[in-house]
């Protein structure tokens, strides 16, 4: 449905019910705005967290067979 009509649709509705439309709108924006937001990353927040040993790069042990 586009805009147009859905706004001609609502305005086809008796008082009553465009009020209750316009609190459901309300209420939808509520609660879309609760919603919790994610942080922006900030970078290198994890520098120095994590450490490799110093043969990290050398061959494992369980592959000799293949070279």
């Amino acid at each position: 449905m586009t805009n147009t009509s859905l706004k001609m649709e609502i305005n086809t509705l008796p008082k009553a019910l465009r009020d209750e439309v316009s609190d459901f709108v309300a209420f939808l924006k509520k609660k879309s705005k609760s919603k919790p937001t994610l942080k922006t990353r900030e970078y290198g927040f994890a520098k120095g967290k994590i450490k490799l040993s110093k043969d990290f790069d050398e061959p494992l042990d369980d592959f000799k067979n293949y070279m």
